[in-house]
């Protein structure tokens, strides 16, 4: 917890101090050789000194309010336990230059320790699995967990990265460990640029498989790898092509779609037709990358045009701001759709 704040300006330049009351959590905050403060420095543009218990941040006003927020939602996240790399850093000062805090901010007094509008006093929302405890990363991010905890429904639109598909994964695990669904489904087109499945080796499993390996990768990170498999073996889990819900009642659920724009408008309108009592679904997918043939319109982007003012249907979109990869793959993402407009 922060204990003071104290602030002073001169000029166009402000000087802050904060003092933290648990010495032994500031290891972690500074990061190995201070690479957390430094990141904080380059991306933010402040100074920051510290001795002992005290932090002293001095730069532009607005980047002294964002560096405040930035180590004080770092600290909050120690203090409660959370794992603390690189992309953690890089996702919360993401969080505090987001332009939607930064105006909820803007009238505040900097450095105020009880201002509720930064990314230090977000709305306290997770996920809790197996093997961790799932923090958002952006505020997009809090937005979608409260929507996949809330309604029965969700669109999640956005580029590779944004957490879209791990996030539902990681609730689907999480409610089928609580019992409120008895099964998690986990679905995807089998539709890639480059070879058609006909003409890949093996059974209709192993042809599968390789577009299925995302979701593979999701449940393994949140349940324990022996879980995954015995519970892939007695049905509780299921991971499928699209093809393979036609004509199922899929109840008591929790239903995940990814690569949703790689389907057809009707096979889109097959699979939400699925939909069975006491069951929750979510469809995935970025409707800037559609594999389909050119003539084929998007079952994504057709679905969304027409449900999204259903009541209980949630639409979140994402953008290469929300990247919580390496910050590198947030820039490529904002340079590709920058070329794509010009054309």
């Amino acid at each position: 917890m922060v204990q003071k704040t104290k602030a002073g300006t001169s000029g166009k330049i402000t000087k802050l101090d904060l003092e933290f009351d648990d010495p032994q959590i500031l290891g972690d905050l500074f990061g190995e050789c201070d690479r957390n403060i430094v990141a904080i420095e380059n991306r933010l543009g402040v100074y920051i000194a510290a001795r002992g218990t005290k932090l002293k941040i001095e730069g532009e006003e607005a980047a002294v309010s964002q560096a405040r927020a930035v180590l004080t939602g770092i600290y909050n996240r120690l203090e409660q336990g959370q794992e603390i790399d690189a992309g953690a850093v890089e996702a919360i000062i993401a969080m505090a230059v987001d332009p939607r805090v930064a105006k909820a901010a803007e009238h505040s007094e900097i450095g105020a320790a009880d201002n509720k509008n930064d990314v230090a006093d977000a709305p306290k929302v997770m996920i809790r699995t197996r093997k961790k405890t799932i923090f958002p990363r952006s505020v997009r991010q809090a937005h979608y967990m409260e929507a996949l905890a809330r309604d029965d429904m969700i669109f999640a639109l956005g580029p590779a990265g944004t957490g879209k598909t791990y996030l539902a994964v990681a609730q689907a695990v999480s409610q089928l460990i609580s019992g409120s669904v008895d099964r998690l489904i986990l679905s995807r087109p089998a539709v890639e640029a480059g070879e058609k499945i006909g003409f890949l080796p093996g059974d209709l499993k192993e042809k599968v498989d390789p577009f299925l390996r995302p979701l593979y990768d999701a449940l393994y990170d949140t349940l324990p790898a022996e879980q995954v498999e015995r519970r892939i073996e007695s049905g509780e889990i299921e991971i499928a092509p699209i093809a393979f819900m036609r004509g199922r009642t899929l109840a008591d659920a929790f239903v995940i779609l990814d690569e949703a724009q790689n389907t057809t408008a009707a096979q889109m309108k097959m699979f939400l037709t699925r939909f069975g009592m006491n069951s929750r679904m979510v469809i995935c997918g970025d409707p800037k990358q559609v594999d389909l043939p050119k003539e084929a319109v998007s079952g994504l982007a057709d679905a969304v045009t027409k449900l999204q003012d259903i009541e209980r249907v949630s639409v979140v979109q994402f953008g290469a701001g929300d990247v919580v990869r390496h910050p590198l793959v947030g820039k490529i993402v904002e340079a590709y759709e920058g070329k794509d407009a010009a054309d």
